[in-house]
């Protein structure tokens, strides 16, 4: 559905048919760029953002299947502190949601519970905000126990502040968290009390799942297995990506947060070599911080990560600004989006450019700084992805030690376990002995240089 500019002039909303399940008003209430600021450049690219956010929003509300009955922008020139918009741009909203016969408004903005209460009696409908539908659609896609905790831990700090005695009479209709569906089936908006024991609860269940993911990456490191990690604006190719690397099946559509939980799988490099490849849940605009915060054991992965693919969606309109939401969300991680030493930006979906687009986008990666490559691939088709590997393996390298060294053929054993442990990189038979070239783990290194008599190399 095309989003429309509901500005005062708009035309009359058109008749709606019989009341739909989950039929849903998407409203895009953002403020106007002021004048002389660089945001208004020019009027079209004002309009282009903001129709823009407003199909990230729909999408969003297609997430969980609900039935979009229409879609506008409500330009604003000031946030209201009693219902973020004003007073005739929530008249002109109720007369819309009245004549579509909607039960749900979703308000593309993070409301304070005053505003969601005030606007819920002006439209007559349940309102909900852009952070209740990330958790929504947390709540309906979290699938392990550990997603689980974690969505509903996010959920009861955002519910805490808002336990208003409002659509108090709705019966839960859907899954998830239950941000559309009222409170009447835990009452859990009656009682603080009960949510903060439930959330002390969850927050000590969570330790234990840290503990865990703690004693796994003691055990990779033992190995030694390094961790690349995915990251990534939600919708920008993942998943696909993790599965064209890995061979693996996890679920990847056309679909905003298609997947939640956290999976790992192993990594071949071009060598021969391991390493454990771990995908993240997407990050999105404006991403609540309940989440970043409850997610943070999830997220571990990429702290822990030796290498983090940035991958992004490069033919998005606002792949630019996608970029910048995710560099935010990086650096409340603690992690510095600029470090280029453990950073690969990967422009996913070339498969979407002809021939002379695409060769203007390798221009454009060839004219970056060595130090801030891209590469460009197509986990739909293949293509880069090899090149993309050898990256990964470059940069793992750099963090380990190339030795040479010649053992005597005969040594079973010892070849066994220098390829159990070591990354293979050269090995040639020469009159009953076995010259190699291996890279090792820091935690391997004197061991091969004292049993195997082995001559390290300058970092490759």
């Amino acid at each position: 559905m095309e989003p429309r500019n509901f500005d005062g002039d708009a035309d009359r909303p058109r008749s709606a048919g019989a009341k739909q399940t989950g039929r849903v008003l998407v409203v895009g209430p953002y403020l106007r760029a002021r004048a002389g600021s660089a945001d208004a450049q020019s009027e079209a690219h004002v309009q282009r953002n903001a129709e823009a956010r407003l199909d990230e929003a729909a999408g969003l509300a297609r997430a969980i299947d609900l039935v979009i009955a229409d879609a506008i922008i409500a330009p604003i020139s000031q946030i209201r502190p009693a219902t973020y918009i004003g007073k005739g741009k929530v008249e002109e909203i109720a007369a819309l949601a009245k004549s579509l016969d909607v039960e749900l408004v979703v308000m593309d903005c993070a409301l304070a519970p005053i505003q969601q209460r005030n606007l819920e009696k002006e439209l007559h409908a349940k309102v909900l905000d852009r952070t209740g539908l990330i958790l929504e659609i947390f709540g309906r896609r979290a699938k392990t126990k550990e997603g689980s905790l974690q969505v509903e831990l996010a959920h009861l700090n955002y519910q805490r502040s808002r336990l208003v005695r409002s659509w108090t009479h709705l019966e839960r209709q859907r899954g998830g968290f239950g941000f559309m569906g009222g409170p009447g089936e835990t009452q859990i908006e009656a009682d603080r009390r009960l949510i903060q024991e439930r959330i002390t609860k969850l927050e000590g269940e969570l330790k234990k799942v840290q503990a865990t993911r703690r004693l796994h990456r003691a055990g990779r490191q033992r190995v030694p297995y390094r961790v690349v990690a995915l990251v990534g604006y939600t919708n920008a190719g993942k998943s696909t990506l993790f599965n064209r690397l890995t061979r693996a099946d996890v679920q990847a559509a056309d679909m905003l947060f298609a997947t939640l939980d956290p999976t790992l799988r192993a990594l071949t490099l071009p060598h021969g070599g391991k390493a454990m490849l771990s995908d993240t849940v997407g990050f999105i605009s404006n991403l609540p911080t309940q989440l970043v915060a409850a997610f943070r054991a999830t997220l571990e992965e990429v702290l822990e990560a030796d290498v983090i693919l940035h991958v992004r969606d490069i033919s998005h309109e606002d792949a630019e600004a996608q970029q910048s939401d995710v560099d935010a969300v990086l650096r409340q991680l603690g992690i510095n989006p600029d470090d280029s030493g453990r950073i690969i930006e990967v422009w996913n979906k070339i498969d979407r450019y002809g021939a002379e687009q695409r060769e203007e986008l390798l221009n454009i990666a060839a004219r970056r700084p060595e130090d801030h490559p891209a590469m460009l691939v197509s986990a739909v088709s293949g293509e880069g992805i090899d090149a993309l590997l050898a990256a990964i393996e470059e940069r793992l390298a750099a963090k380990r030690t190339t030795l040479d060294l010649s053992i005597d053929a005969a040594d079973g054993a010892g070849i066994s376990w220098l390829h159990r442990n070591s990354e293979v990189l050269a090995k040639e038979l020469h009159d009953g002995r076995f010259d190699m070239t291996v890279r090792v783990d820091e935690t391997k290194r004197d061991i091969v240089v004292s049993r195997f008599d082995a001559v390290p190399r300058d970092a490759a």
